[in-house]
């Protein structure tokens, strides 16, 4: 089925047409959330959200982009309200808290696959997870990420610097020093 034929057929509440277009987008979507989740569970719980949201809302969906794409952006405001609604989760995080001072220089193994990126993003605290992910992945601009997560531009920046500052030390204490390469 063509996305056109699968958008027609969810429209019509086709169950076959609604499980053809999760069976086509939920490994691709469970990686989006697996990125903002610092559980495989909570990302299920992000990615059911999410595909509720998708049918509930694909009546909005005008075709002057990918589905695929459109069905990511649902994802991503989904993980985004599940951390939010989450009271021991918090998008911001204490500086000291964070620990986020690096000795030296680290580095990333060439022989990195994305099963380990990803877990070390999972490994971020939430907030620094949730302003990595939009702006480093997603490609979300500060102001964009200030304004979906009620932040100051400024706040943005920061917890970005301080995510990059804090995968790296997750790289130091993991890897071996030999093997890397700095993220940038």
């Amino acid at each position: 089925m063509t996305d056109e034929e699968l958008v027609k057929g969810c429209l019509a509440k086709n169950p076959v047409a609604q499980k053809l277009l999760f069976e086509q987008f939920n490994r691709k979507m469970m990686g989006v959330c697996l990125r903002y989740a610092g559980r495989s569970e909570e990302a299920e719980d992000m990615l059911q959200n999410g595909f509720i949201r998708v049918f509930e809302k694909i009546d909005t969906f005008r075709g002057s982009g990918s589905l695929e794409g459109w069905i990511r952006k649902i994802m991503v405001n989904e993980s985004l309200t599940y951390l939010r609604k989450n009271k021991d989760m918090r998008l911001n995080i204490d500086i000291e808290e964070a620990k986020y001072k690096l000795p030296g220089n680290s580095h990333v193994g060439e022989s990195m696959n994305e099963k380990d990126l990803l877990t070390m993003i999972q490994k971020l605290p939430p907030g620094f997870r949730a302003v990595f992910n939009m702006y480093a992945i997603e490609g979300y601009s500060h102001k964009e990420i200030a304004e979906e997560l009620g932040i100051s531009e400024g706040t943005s920046k920061s917890q970005y610097s301080r995510a990059k500052t804090h995968l790296q030390n997750i790289l130091q204490t993991e890897s071996k020093p030999a093997e890397a390469s700095k993220i940038s």
